[in-house]
């Protein structure tokens, strides 16, 4: 039997980002991944189709497997010929006991690679604005478990030499023995008045940063009520936080937003969010799915010659047209003379991924923008195509026909209302967890509406902001009694979110 490969993996401190190129391939190719609790949930949507995923991490103090079962766990894997991809947080031989795991698999032969990750020693710090090192404040810096292992015995940091030194002190696991470290450094001689930094969940978007001073810090903690996991830092290092601190300062840090779009398309608009700051929460109140039928669209695909026009309202509506036009054998030459309308920049880019040069794109991204400028282009005589959703306003398509032109509106996709996670949307939206709900789309609107026993949704928004993308959306929430806070100039995801961002510092 072909004998199997164990990549022990450093996942990083949080951020999805920080993981390495290599990690991630590794994450790709795994049979099996094996991760703990620590590592960001967004790395097991790289994993390959059939792939086996094992949760062996620590929660509430309690481990899933002890590091023995662990061990056994890997050799077992190995041993069948399986690729594994073994996650930890941070870096897997700094308090990864990542160590003990490479020597479990070299006794018993097994080929396996380490694969350094990001610790959170240094990561949280620098997302708390804190360089370990700086010239003008130290040149040294020295990493300490925050908790030893009881079974050890005596224990093996020599707490005297750490606190004559004048270098950065930093605690991984800071909080399980918080008072005691901080006290062992005074009674050794390190100064009252040190400044500390406690970082909970640091590079994340809950990243949450208490400071104090060697004989105030554990008081402090207890104030906020600090819980793990959290790097602590000690040293002069800490008073440049003052001036550094970029990432908590983020217009929208610490915000927590409520994502309605499709499953498959909210995950540009929860990148955008993150990198504001805010902590997006993905509550798809729409699904896209083909039409009932292909008969209309199959039809105006063998006759495209035909068409001046075809106007393009929504990604879904290229995605669907497009795939389309695959399936039926034929493609882009099929386009040649034909005039492409796009309405909106994200339905623009998705014209033009496909080597299609978009002919026109309207400033106002809603009926009367369009018709406006095809106006000027000609309309009279004009063979329009509109391919879109099932159900869609019907304003284009009346005036165009009024206006002397002839179009044919063929359903392209359709869309639904998705099940599940309206329990846990209701808990947040009742508790006050979430800040903005945003709707990005009349259909996301309503379809929230519907996930709710009547008059609910609209009673559930009252304790929150209210974003939506433009003025139809603005308008379908208006109708259910939903007060708009937010709305921007452009009608677009990156609009939103600048819109967003405004209305938090302005």
């Amino acid at each position: 039997m072909t004998r199997g490969k164990v990549y022990l993996v450093g996942a990083g401190p949080g951020d999805p980002g920080l993981i390495t190129v290599k990690g991630l391939e590794c994450v790709k190719k795994a049979d099996v991944i094996i991760y703990d609790n620590l590592v960001n949930k967004k790395f097991l949507d790289f994993a390959k189709r059939g792939a086996e995923i094992v949760f062996v991490g620590k929660m509430g103090g309690v481990h899933t497997l002890p590091q023995e079962k662990i061990n056994a766990l890997l050799l077992k894997k190995a041993k069948r010929g399986k690729v594994v991809a073994r996650l930890k947080g941070g870096d897997p031989f700094i308090f990864g006991r990542g160590g003990e795991e490479a020597e479990a698999l070299s006794a018993a032969g097994l080929s396996y690679e380490v694969v350094p990750g990001v610790t959170s020693a240094i990561a949280a710090p620098a997302y708390g604005g804190i360089p370990l090192t700086h010239r003008d404040y130290t040149a040294s810096a020295t990493f300490i478990t925050g908790h030893e292992d009881p079974t050890k015995g005596e224990g093996r940091v020599s707490w005297d030499n750490v606190a004559a030194s004048k270098g950065t002190i930093i605690f991984l696991m800071g909080m399980k023995n918080l008072d005691q470290n901080m006290a062992r450094l005074i009674e050794m001689g390190r100064d009252p008045k040190t400044p500390v930094a406690l970082i909970r969940w640091g590079t994340t978007t809950r990243q949450e940063t208490v400071l104090g001073r060697l004989d105030t810090i554990v008081e402090r903690a207890r104030e906020k009520r600090l819980r793990p996991p959290v790097v602590a830092v000690v040293g002069e290092v800490v008073a440049l936080r003052e001036r550094l601190n970029w990432f908590e300062t983020r217009p929208l840090f610490g915000k927590k937003v409520m994502v309605t779009r499709s499953a498959e398309q909210a995950g540009k608009f929860s990148a955008l969010l993150e990198r504001e700051g805010a902590e997006p929460y993905e509550f798809p109140t729409i699904a896209t799915v083909p039409p009932p039928r292909w008969r209309e669209l199959d039809d105006a695909i063998k006759h495209l010659s035909r068409y001046h026009w075809i106007l393009f309202t929504s990604v879904n509506g290229v995605g669907g047209f497009f795939k389309r036009l695959e399936k039926s054998g034929r493609d882009l030459r099929e386009l040649k003379g034909v005039n492409i309308c796009a309405i909106g920049s994200s339905t623009a880019r998705a014209v033009e991924k496909r080597g299609i040069k978009v002919d026109f794109t309207p400033r106002e991204y809603r009926a009367e923008g369009v018709l406006k400028g095809l106006g000027r282009r000609g309309i009279k005589g004009k063979r329009f195509l509109l391919p879109r959703a099932v159900k869609a306003r019907e304003i284009v398509p009346e005036e165009i026909e009024r206006r002397g032109g002839k179009i044919d509106v063929v359903p392209t996709y359709r869309t639904v209302r998705p099940r599940g996670k309206v329990n846990g949307a209701r808990r947040l939206l009742t508790d006050g967890e979430i800040d903005v709900v945003t709707f990005t789309s009349s259909s996301t609107v309503a379809n929230f509406m519907a996930m709710f026993r009547k008059e609910e949704g609209a009673a559930l928004l009252s304790g929150t902001r209210v974003a939506c993308i433009g003025p139809i959306t603005a308008e379908t929430a208006c109708g259910y009694g939903v007060v708009v806070d937010i709305m921007p100039e452009t009608s677009t995801m990156e609009g939103l979110t600048e819109a967003m961002a405004r209305f938090y510092t302005d």
